[in-house]
């Protein structure tokens, strides 16, 4: 034996030995690990100062010292809601181009190369309800990439070459929007229940995104983009006067304006309190079936809204031990997916939303298990086990929920957005906890209407093992080009 080998047994063997006195000195075991209790997680939120500078602009400030880093985010009074329907992809474009587009002091390409050279990064967006923009910079390059932040969302430039590039992107994004099942699916299922023309079920085509124009994108930006609508969040490394300083020299001499948002219309199209089912069938020559259920619900705001949430963890949002999964998907090996969840709404009615990926030789009979499962949360209470668990899967996920101070910030942001109190989240936490079986079927009976659902069917109807007729009158449904 070499004096390597004999070494390295040597060393086996002290490792196994201390392995082995560790062993001795474990306590016993007490019993079935998952008896054991403990004590309720609880974290307290920081406190964020919240300013409004004279303009109007309201600002929330939460340093952390950890790195030399500052993050600046906004929120933009503005979406796609508010675009006229003739130019439906209005606001994402505007977006778009405020980033790529240039400003009054530097082209786009020049914007790229100084963010290159700070190793900062700069987003603008707008989606559907609401614009946002960011700032990640190190805290010695802030002033210089505040300038930059400032002038894109006053004074973006909209180069007309950048405009063109991002129509022909947006073009070609809907060309290949049929590629995606998925996609369907979510298009089609959000214009079911609010309406294709609704501005929260509309959207953007060949001919609408064709027809917009630079100065289309100008006069939607100096509508929405004003002090007024504007809410930011800093967070890193600073000092709060001086924050303060440095934002009132990049936003402090833009003058306010009033904004008056167009009025979003009722949603009429499919309301929960309707009397029958909708079943619809997108035929696509396709080897698994796109299954979406559900229909329109309660606003963020509504007392229920926590109830219903728990009872959306039960039935398919706790992905490994809710119900959809546990037998739709492990029991009777119908799906490859499957699950639920509640969609809040805030400009609008939510939904309440179950979907599956099953094949299309069973799609009727994993559609027909949904809509069982979702009538038993009506008929019976829930178990013990299963409101302790989802009471104990939400609060401790909650600690999550305040991460960072990014995450923080963001929270109290989209709270005064959506106009809900500061202590909303807070309010959700207690409400889970209080929370009983009760509670739970009364909520049900009032909010979940399996007899009164949409639904949606995006694969191969030639192989359904059954007709979906059984479950209603079936409409087909033709996808347009684009589509």
């Amino acid at each position: 034996m070499t004096q390597d080998r004999l070494t390295l047994r040597l060393i086996v063997l002290l490792v196994c030995a201390t392995l082995l006195a560790a062993c001795t000195t474990l306590p016993p075991a007490t019993g079935d690990p998952r008896a054991m209790k403990f004590d309720p997680v609880t974290f307290t939120i920081p406190e964020v100062e919240r300013i409004v500078l004279e303009n109007g602009i309201i600002v929330y400030l939460l340093p952390d010292l950890e790195l030399p880093l500052v993050t600046v985010s906004a929120m933009i009074r503005t979406g796609a809601v508010y675009e006229p329907p003739e130019k439906v992809g209005l606001a994402a474009l505007t977006g778009t181009v405020m980033r790529t587009g240039g400003t009054a002091r530097m082209t786009g390409d020049q914007i790229d190369e100084e963010l290159e050279f700070l190793a900062a990064n700069v987003g603008v967006g707008i989606g559907s309800e609401s614009g946002t923009a960011s700032l990640d910079i190190l805290k010695k390059d802030l002033g210089r990439g505040l300038v930059i932040f400032a002038d894109m969302l006053r004074t973006p430039a909209f180069e007309p070459a950048k405009v063109e590039l991002a129509k022909r992107q947006a073009l070609e994004a809907i060309r290949r929007r049929p590629d995606s099942p998925a996609g369907i699916a979510g298009r089609e299922f959000r214009k079911l229940l609010y309406g294709a023309d609704h501005p929260l079920g509309r959207e953007s085509t060949i001919e609408t995104v064709s027809r917009i124009t630079r100065e289309d994108l100008v006069a939607f930006h100096r509508q929405y983009f004003t002090p007024s609508g504007l809410i930011l969040g800093v967070t890193g490394d600073f000092e709060k006067p001086a924050m303060l300083d440095a934002l009132r020299k990049v936003f402090g001499d833009w003058k306010p304006q009033p904004v008056t948002l167009p009025a979003i219309p009722p949603v009429t199209a499919l309301p929960a309190s309707g009397s029958s089912r909708s079943v619809n069938i997108l035929s696509r020559d396709l080897t698994q079936t796109n299954l979406r259920v559900g229909h329109l619900s309660v606003k963020e705001d509504d007392p229920d809204f926590f109830a219903l949430a728990l009872l959306g963890d039960i039935l398919g949002g706790n992905s490994f031990t809710s119900r959809l999964f546990r037998d739709v998907r492990s029991r009777q090996g119908l799906a490859y997916s499957v699950g639920s969840r509640l969609v809040p709404g805030n400009l609008g009615p939510g939904a309440f939303l179950l979907y599956a990926l099953t094949k299309g030789s069973s799609t009727h009979q994993a559609l027909a298990s949904m809509l069982d499962h979702m009538e038993r949360l009506r008929q019976e209470p829930v178990t013990d086990d299963e409101l302790q668990f989802a009471k104990d899967a939400f609060l401790n996920s909650f600690v999550f929920s305040f991460a960072d101070a990014g995450l923080i910030v963001g929270r109290l942001m989209a709270l005064e957005y959506y106009g809900l109190p500061k202590d909303f989240l807070q309010r959700f936490r207690d409400s889970v906890v209080k929370l009983t079986k009760e509670d739970l079927l009364r909520v049900a009976r009032k909010h979940l209407h399996p007899d009164r659902v949409v639904i949606l069917a995006v694969g191969k109807d030639d192989d359904f093992e059954q007709p979906l007729s059984t479950f209603g009158q079936v409409r087909h449904l033709t996808l347009k080009p684009g589509g």
